[in-house]
């Protein structure tokens, strides 16, 4: 699967825009850094992982014609000592023990929960020219 390329331009204070092909996202800092026009970069991964995840456990469910009704992801960041993501999935639908625990199982190999859980190496690379919108691969 190819990813398209992600900007990211300075807005109002903190505030930034997240462009993605056609699609345009907010990203912000609460007050009193920033004015809360969206959310913080860690709720943003976060969301990432949410969505990944839920479309993940769709995604195999449909395919094995599982009677899974709805799934719902909440994640949270606990900073007590090292941080520690907290993903709690909720399965609703008339799925045996079996089938509870397949899903559990295949949440964790999201790409997004991979990406986090063994990180790329992350090159950071210094520009002369303005950073093109790219909507392509």
């Amino acid at each position: 699967m190819t990813h398209r390329a992600v900007r990211v331009t300075e807005q109002a204070g903190l505030a930034r825009l997240i462009t993605v092909g056609p699609h345009r996202l907010i990203a912000d800092e609460p007050a009193p850094a920033g004015n809360d026009t969206g959310p913080d970069p860690i709720e943003v991964l976060l969301a990432a992982l949410g969505a990944c995840t839920s479309m993940t456990v769709r995604m195999y469910a449909d395919r094995h014609a599982w009677p899974l009704r709805d799934v719902q992801v909440r994640l949270r960041l606990e900073q007590d000592g090292e941080p520690a993501v907290v993903r709690e999935i909720l399965l609703d639908g008339d799925l045996d023990d079996a089938q509870q625990s397949r899903l559990m199982a295949v949440a964790q190999r999201c790409p997004v929960h991979r990406l986090l859980s063994a990180p790329p190496h992350l090159d950071t690379v210094q520009v002369e020219q303005p950073v093109a919108d790219v909507t392509g691969p």
